[in-house]
């Protein structure tokens, strides 16, 4: 239950606390909701334990649409992300494909940048905060959109619903991360997992292009497991560019400034992708996706099918409603046979 009196509280009083351990530049008076200042939970930071993580270090995000499933990736000791925990994403809306208008309930894909003025600890759903869309290039490109977020529930018009329960872990290892000293996180939100199948089974798909680029910021991610340093020229994103501040989201790319090494085995990624989906291409046929209205991990769209939509929002939500029931019932993005849709 949500007791305002006593959260502003509480709030004061860790924000006293941190401000005589010289954590002054995060203000915990901002947090305002009780649920905004819950601890990270023990076997949440357990994990931590395990994989040399401390709660204070940089964390980075990765959505997936057609698997429906959020990544939390966390700095180690060693200075390198790895995986700290997926959630499945209740429900997220439009298409795989990129927002471009307001009103398309269209949930985005690219790079996005999360400061901490971005949390939002009194979220009708539950705790959310924004991704910041549009971004430059998104701006550039004449998309306009706002208020686009990941929270709570499982109800979605452009956002990412992952439940009440899990976007409070979210929130609170965002929460920690700020008060270690992280200014911002990235959130790089994709249509699929960019495997070969998957480039395969949407081949034909108008939006490759686009998604070659995104594919150019996942593989430099995969390959050094650091934040990618995201600029964009050409109308599209390039990324671990020395150049990268001055460059122009419109304008011709210039002659791109990137480390040898990393640029070499970024291309040889690709060029072993893009052989592996051709030749999957040539040996299976592949139906076209149907049209259907967002997407729901498999195991909510189970338990929908099998107790109903009041159900399921019950178990996922204080309050809201699952939204559009029967569009999260479809599936558009089952596997094919002998096709693995990357996991």
């Amino acid at each position: 239950m949500n007791r305002p009196t006593s959260a502003k509280t509480l709030a004061v009083i860790l924000s006293f606390t941190l401000g005589l351990a010289g954590c002054s530049a995060f203000d915990y008076e901002l947090a305002q909701s009780e649920r905004s200042i819950q601890p990270i939970p023990s076997r949440l930071m357990g994990t931590m334990n395990a994989k040399s993580m401390d709660a204070g270090s940089p964390i980075l995000v990765r959505l997936f649409k057609q698997e429906s499933e959020l990544e939390v990736w966390k700095q180690d000791r060693a200075g390198r992300y790895a995986l700290l925990k997926t959630y499945p994403i209740c429900r997220w809306s439009g298409k795989l494909g990129p927002k471009r208008a307001k009103g398309d309930r269209q949930a985005p894909e690219g790079f996005y940048s999360v400061a901490y003025g971005q949390m939002n600890p009194d979220s009708r759903y539950y705790l959310s905060f924004n991704l910041g869309y549009p971004n430059r290039l998104e701006a550039a490109l004449g998309f306009n959109g706002e208020a686009l977020m990941i929270h709570g529930a499982c109800s979605s018009s452009g956002c990412f619903a992952v439940t009440d329960e899990a976007a409070g872990e979210i929130y609170a290892v965002a929460r920690e991360a700020f008060r270690g000293g992280q200014t911002a996180f990235q959130v790089q939100s994709y249509p699929f997992r960019m495997t070969a199948d998957n480039l395969a089974i949407h081949r034909d798909d108008p939006n490759m292009a686009f998604w070659a680029s995104l594919k150019d910021g996942y593989d430099h991610f995969e390959l050094t497991r650091q934040e990618p340093r995201v600029s964009a020229c050409g109308g599209r994103y390039v990324f671990n560019v020395a150049n990268g501040s001055t460059l122009d989201p419109l304008a011709p790319c210039p002659a791109l400034e990137v480390d040898p090494s990393i640029a070499a085995a970024v291309a040889r990624k690709q060029q072993e992708d893009a052989a592996a989906a051709a030749a999957l291409a040539q040996s299976v046929a592949l139906p076209s996706m149907s049209y259907v209205d967002g997407g729901m991990h498999p195991s909510f769209r189970a338990i929908l099918r099998q107790s109903g939509p009041e159900k399921l929002a019950s178990m996922t939500s204080e309050r809201a409603p699952v939204s559009r029931p029967d569009a999260a019932l479809a599936d558009p993005y089952r596997p094919l046979d002998g096709v693995s849709r990357g996991s």
